[in-house]
């Protein structure tokens, strides 16, 4: 009885233990920075962006000057741009400029946040603030940089947001008609008839046939 008692004691021990060992060996910390930078590419080729994200804090943490903190930034931005996250990929941006931030770099980085606005906005007939958002966005920085390279690009952002308002402006109207609310319907009637592209010849984007239920 007495053997049988030490036994289970044992096995309960080792159990801990290695459990105590796992945890150990999954919490990084005490890296050079070039450790952390070797890590963090690696969460990203294995694609474990929330790794990346823990061991970028961890990272910042313990060497708060190391210069390889600057590329971690956009390399962890492009990652989530590429994993569609775009709320993380502005908040890497954001974090960005408030570091490393120069007159040049700001205007490069405030462009690649509104792209990410724009790259977000799959479904036309949703998010609307976003929209509205992104097209302030766009007016404030053509305003802060009328020489810029990306105007092009941002002009044609603009013009699909603006569409995007427009044809969200003519859906809700319909939509407080079918429900008898007139004085609603009245108001996006107003911004839709004082809009600039009321006249134009347009077509209305179209969701894929499986997702119209659901709009």
């Amino acid at each position: 009885m007495r053997i049988k008692f030490k036994s289970a004691i044992f096995v309960l021990s080792l159990t801990l233990l290695t459990g105590c060992g796992a945890k150990k060996d999954n919490e990084l910390y005490n890296l050079t920075p070039d450790q952390w930078y070797n890590q963090i590419l690696n969460d990203i080729k294995d694609a474990d962006l929330e790794s990346a994200d823990k061991h970028y804090i961890s990272f910042a943490s313990e060497h708060i000057a190391s210069p390889y903190l600057e590329q971690v930034l956009m390399i962890l931005a492009n990652a989530h741009v590429d994993e569609e996250e775009y709320k993380m990929a502005n908040f890497y941006l954001d974090e960005y400029i408030k570091k490393y931030g120069t007159k040049k770099s700001i205007e490069y980085i405030q462009y690649l946040k509104i792209k990410a606005n724009f790259d977000s906005f799959s479904k036309p007939n949703r998010n609307q603030k976003l929209v509205q958002d992104s097209i302030a966005q766009i007016n404030e920085f053509l305003k802060n940089y009328p020489n810029t390279q990306y105007r092009a690009l941002l002009e044609t952002m603009l013009i699909k947001f603006r569409l995007a308002d427009y044809y969200l402006n003519v859906e809700i109207q319909e939509l407080y008609n079918k429900l008898d609310r007139e004085d609603s319907a009245k108001i996006y009637q107003e911004k839709i008839d004082n809009s600039p592209l009321n006249d134009i010849n347009s077509t209305k984007a179209k969701l894929p046939w499986y997702m119209t239920p659901f709009e």
